[in-house]
Order: structure tokens, then C-alpha cells, then sequence
């Protein structure tokens, strides 16, 4: 097979797969090449994407490999979907998500602990959703479920791998917060 009809088949299979396919798929697909090869091909075809300015990319995510569109035409594609409903998380949910990607493996108790509200329910929405599974038990009175995110977890916000989060001291910590101490507690 030539380079372009590889490059071709490797296109096609992106272009067709709902989710990221990771390099040992498309090696299954094309029995005679390498990983290293199909990721130089993929690299030839990301440039290529890059250079025309066109309106697809590849990127790597969740261990595979997807074509997405640039953030820049996001405007035109809200337009022509607008009318379609797309489940969005709860804040509650995005919360509890947070921990578990943050804090991973942990268990119900130590996510309420932080949150201080059952999380129940938004555990399960999660579980359904697969975006968290359970991972384990941990090696504590009850046995308890210990929760991870999941690849789909990866795929819902573009992410490569859990390295990929932003660092959590990064983050602004709000007033009355654990750690942080008011004024009061300063001058004493």
C-alpha cells in the first residue's frame, strides 16, 4: 500500500470512529505498519490539517486519536446545532467530578467530606454517565467503593491524560475555605 492510501485509510478510519481510536486499533486495521509508522502518518496528516487551515484537526486524546474542530469555528457550529439538546453537567456534578479526578482513587465519604452534602445521587449520575467508575474497595472498615474517573471522563473534556489537568495550586482558593484563614485568625 502507498504512503497516500495509507494516510487515506488512516483518515477514514478517524473520520468514521466515534471516539479516539488509539494507535494499537488502527495497527489491528493495518496489520503491515508500526505504531511508529502510524504516528508519523498521523503527524504528516496533522500538519497538513494545520498548514491548509482547514476545518478539521487531529489531536491526541485519552490515549487515541480523534478529528475535532478548531476552537475558532465553535460559533458557527453552536449555530447550526442550536436547535439540539446536549446534556450538560450539574454544578454538583462537576464538583464531585473535580474531586474524583483531583483526589482519585477515593471513596464516597472522603468526596462528602470535602463537599459536605450526600453525593449519592451525583455519584450515580456519574456511574451512568461513565465518567467515574469503581476502581476498587479500600482496605478500610466497611470495605468502602473507591471512584476514578474514566477514558471517557478523558474524552468529555479533551484530554490526553490526568497530566493534563490544570494544577490545582493554580487555583484561586475562595474566602472561608479550608486553608485559607480571614483576617481575624491573621492578626491573632
Amino acid at each position: 500500500m502507498s504512503q497516500d492510501n495509507i494516510k487515506a485509510v488512516i483518515e477514514a478510519l478517524l473520520f468514521t470512529s466515534e471516539k479516539p481510536l488509539a494507535l494499537e486499533k488502527i495497527k489491528e486495521v493495518l496489520d503491515n505498519l508500526g505504531t511508529d509508522d502510524i504516528r508519523s502518518v498521523l503527524g504528516e496528516l496533522t500538519s497538513e490539517y494545520e498548514k491548509a487551515n482547514r476545518g478539521i484537526r487531529i489531536t491526541e486524546i485519552a490515549g487515541g486519536f480523534q478529528m475535532v474542530t478548531p476552537v475558532e469555528f465553535a460559533p458557527f457550529l453552536k449555530k447550526l446545532y442550536k436547535g439540539r439538546v446536549i446534556e450538560r453537567l450539574s454544578r454538583p456534578a462537576l464538583e464531585t467530578l473535580a474531586i474524583i479526578a483531583y483526589k482519585q482513587p477515593v471513596t464516597r465519604f472522603e468526596i462528602e467530606a470535602i463537599r459536605n452534602v450526600n453525593v449519592d445521587g451525583v455519584v450515580k449520575n456519574l456511574l451512568d454517565r461513565d465518567l467515574v467508575r469503581i476502581s476498587g474497595r479500600k482496605k478500610a472498615p466497611g470495605r468502602p467503593h473507591i471512584f476514578s474517573s474514566t477514558r471517557q471522563f478523558l474524552e468529555y473534556f479533551g484530554l490526553k491524560s490526568l497530566e493534563e489537568l490544570p494544577k490545582i495550586e493554580n487555583f484561586p482558593v475562595p474566602q472561608g475555605v479550608k486553608g485559607e484563614q480571614d483576617e481575624s485568625q491573621k492578626s491573632a
